[in-house]
């Protein structure tokens, strides 16, 4: 079933996030791929997102909850709505100077062709 496989590989996905295992999320990944963010350019290739989740893991440390994702029929859409639980580890570039400080954020993500 097209839904269900879909919604597999969102959430092996997101357990790999919770799981600070970076190598598992990109392993669900397929190319092409593109990373669209809030801020910044489109990163475009698997490698441009493991560049992405280095800098991430250096800078934050950060757990979601209140997962819900869905998927359409075909399976070629699907959305997740969850919590970032983060902690701001390392200064960003641009941002304040980090201290420790934790943040909670909504956050939606979109998803096509799976």
């Amino acid at each position: 079933m097209p839904r269900a496989r879909t919604l597999d590989t969102i959430s092996r996905y997101y357990d790999a996030f919770n799981a600070g295992d970076t190598a598992g999320m990109e392993a669900q990944l397929g190319e092409p791929f593109a990373h669209h963010v809030n801020e910044g350019k489109i990163r475009h290739g698997i490698e441009a997102f493991r560049e992405f989740n280095k800098h991430m893991s250096r800078c934050y440390r950060e757990q979601l909850t209140d997962m819900v994702i869905m998927a359409n029929d075909s399976g070629t859409r699907a959305a997740a709505e969850f919590i970032v639980n983060g902690v701001y580890l390392e200064t960003d570039d641009g941002l304040p100077e980090a201290h420790g400080q934790s943040y909670v954020l909504p956050v939606g993500a979109l998803t096509a062709s799976i």
